[in-house]
């Protein structure tokens, strides 16, 4: 028989990822709460990638449930950093429904936190968690860094950095980086390479700006693309052209 291109599978460019997922990947766009076929939408790619041989971590945001800086400004008496704890407690209800549909289709999974509760992961140990992603096993990370005031994305890059990931991808809606928001202005121009600098001195929205620095004194490249399009997660671990990548030079 024949193999078709769309049946050949890839050999991985890299090793080893960490995938940043928004919270609000788990819900159709401006809706809240969690669509099981949002997170089975991206169980699947997720699979689809470890199946190729590249060790996955996933690192999840909680905004689809609460975000702690919506406490900010209001007056509803709880502290911001408060606020922030409740947030990360969001990312560990999204952390669970991740891991029930990868396990649904057979991958095995780990669910690890910064904030102990054993009960329902375990807690985030570095060398565990690297021990998890030798064997095979989807490793998701919740609950950010454990501390209020850093974001996902910065936990993110802190995850890519202590477990030796080669790239960090960065999940979103849209396809890449682009010099306004195109879903505002339809004329926006993509960007396919950038560098760390640019996208500090333009304010691109594309991670929160310690996040990018941190990356950027590390020299940890950032792929983002648009999770949506059936196979990306795949091709970018491919190294295919899809979304922006964002380097040192």
């Amino acid at each position: 028989m024949t193999t078709t291109p769309q049946e050949t599978k890839c050999k991985p460019r890299y090793r080893r990822v960490i995938l940043k997922l928004s919270g609000e990947s788990f819900s159709h766009a401006g809706e809240r709460g969690i669509n099981m076929d949002e997170v089975a939408h991206i169980a699947k790619q997720a699979f689809a990638a470890q199946q190729l041989g590249c060790e996955v971590g996933v690192v999840i945001g909680g905004g689809n449930i609460l975000r702690g800086a919506q406490f900010k400004s209001s007056n509803a008496g709880i502290q911001e950093a408060t606020a922030h704890y409740m947030g990360m407690l969001a990312t560990v209800i999204n952390g669970l429904a991740l891991q029930d549909a990868l396990e649904s289709l057979g991958c095995q999974t780990r669910l690890m936190t910064a904030i102990h509760m054993d009960g329902v992961a375990e807690p985030y140990i570095r060398r565990r968690a690297k021990r998890h992603l030798e064997k095979g096993r989807i490793v998701i990370l919740a609950a950010g860094t454990g501390s209020p005031f850093v974001t996902t994305d910065t936990a993110a890059a802190q995850r890519a950095l202590e477990l030796d990931a080669e790239i960090l991808l960065k999940a979103t809606r849209v396809d890449g980086v682009f010099s306004e928001d195109p879903e505002r202005n339809p004329h926006a121009v993509l960007y396919r390479n950038l560098t760390y600098d640019v996208v500090l001195e333009k304010n691109l929205r594309v991670m929160d700006s310690t996040a990018i620095a941190q990356c950027m004194e590390h020299k940890m490249p950032i792929l983002v693309f648009n999770y949506g399009k059936e196979g990306n997660i795949e091709r970018a671990i491919c190294g295919d052209a899809v979304g922006t990548i964002i380097t040192s030079t």
